[in-house]
């Protein structure tokens, strides 16, 4: 069986249940936390910040992932960072995970925490305890507690995101079992990410070693998460999990094996859809960059390039006024830093509407305004860069910068 699209998001695999609750942490009339848990114990892998400046929950959930320990819950909560926080930041996430296991029948070392929002603020800690005896009341293993638990997380983004697949592996008696894969994430902001994203979580019942499933994680973020930008900002918060607790009973695959390429590419999926939605639900954004460079002597090359498009201010202005200036992009890639032949160089923009040929051999190439500005005015605008001096290629996104940027920014504390 091929890997197929499902409805749903973290509850979709078996075992896997979510709640949201109102705590009032930060935000008034909707809910604000958010809780994962599994009935059987899960293998985990995850990436984090490499932003100097890390929020507690960040350390302790990135302490639990090196131990290989085995967990079970996930506590999050949305409005306050517990970033900049310092001794008491920890503390109140050793206390959230102790008090929730002690609800849960857990070791406060089972339970992983996430927070998002402001940073510089402390939580208060009676109202996380007061949320997280909603939240265990309300676990359940439905669909709609797994988006409920998607949007519970959000705070400036203007939707949830969440998502599922399902495939087929070989069961412990050679028969094909069902393996399901869910996902949720958010962000709309702070988003620049460099081995992480901004909050993700996903959830499988795949009988997969944590040893395999961290590689496999820390591999696919290159290509999905850190190939996309918002506004140039990693933040102090940025983790990305994924819990397996092996309820599918596949049988144990290795490495290289035909099973672990289809896990691979299920799971590559989730986190490719969660990051481009992310990109494009960019505070104040209009419109998803695509940015593709192709024929690059490196990989690593290529993905510089990418990226310089997509993070470029000129270029993201240029989106937003849909103004089909080649400069913009032409600029971009040449002070992104690996060397290119300019004369050899050749860029195209395409949408629904078509497609333009922008620059070839050196010279930007005059074209049709009017299907410029249609293509520009669709939700999605791709840059296709084709280098013409290898075989790689790497793609990233973005998105416009717009007025509403600069005005969720400039009170986002107050």
């Amino acid at each position: 069986m091929k890997m197929i699209n499902i409805s749903g998001g973290v509850t979709k695999a078996k075992g896997f249940m979510a709640s949201s609750a109102q705590a009032g942490i930060k935000y008034e009339g909707r809910t604000d936390m958010a809780m994962l848990f599994s009935t059987a114990p899960c293998t985990v892998a995850g990436t984090f910040t490499r932003n100097i400046v890390k929020a507690a929950p960040v350390i302790w959930d990135r302490n639990i992932v090196k131990a290989g320990g085995k967990v079970q819950a996930v506590v999050v909560n949305s409005g306050i960072a517990n970033a900049g926080t310092g001794k008491e930041g920890m503390e109140i996430c050793e206390e959230t995970a102790a008090f929730a296991a002690s609800l849960l029948g857990l070791e406060k070392e089972n339970v992983l925490i996430g927070s998002t929002g402001v940073i510089g603020s402390q939580i208060p800690m009676d109202k996380i305890k007061a949320g997280t005896e909603k939240l265990v009341k309300a676990l359940k293993a439905d669909e709609e507690s797994g988006t409920a638990a998607s949007k519970a997380i959000m705070t400036t983004d203007t939707v949830n995101k969440e998502c599922a697949v399902q495939i087929e592996l070989p069961g412990k008696d050679g028969a094909l079992v069902p393996v399901t894969i869910g996902g949720m994430s958010k962000g709309s902001g702070m988003i620049h990410p460099n081995m992480c994203t901004m909050l993700g979580y996903i959830t499988t019942d795949c009988c997969i070693e944590a040893p395999l499933l961290q590689k496999m994680v820390s591999a696919i973020v290159e290509d999905t998460f850190n190939m996309i930008s918002v506004d140039g900002d990693t933040s102090t918060n940025d983790t990305l999990l994924v819990m397996a607790n092996g309820l599918s009973e596949n049988a144990p695959f290795e490495e290289g094996s035909e099973a672990a390429a289809l896990f691979y590419e299920a799971l590559n999926y989730i986190c490719r859809t969660l990051a481009i939605r992310m990109a494009s639900d960019g505070e104040g954004a209009t419109k998803l960059i695509e940015s593709t460079v192709i024929h690059m002597d490196t990989k690593e090359n290529a993905k510089i390039l990418a990226k310089s498009v997509i993070t470029s201010s000129l270029v993201k202005a240029m989106v937003f006024g849909k103004d089909a200036n080649c400069g913009r992009l032409l600029c971009a890639l040449g002070y992104a830093g690996p060397e290119f032949d300019p004369d050899r160089l050749e860029i195209s923009m395409t949408g629904e509407n078509g497609t333009i040929l922008f620059a070839r051999d050196g010279k930007v190439l005059s074209f049709d305004e009017e299907k410029a500005l249609a293509i520009l005015s669709e939700d999605k605008v791709v840059f296709l860069s084709d280098m013409h001096m290898g075989e790689e290629s790497a793609t990233a996104w973005g998105c416009d910068l717009t007025y509403d940027y600069v005005k969720i920014n400039g009170d986002y504390r107050t």
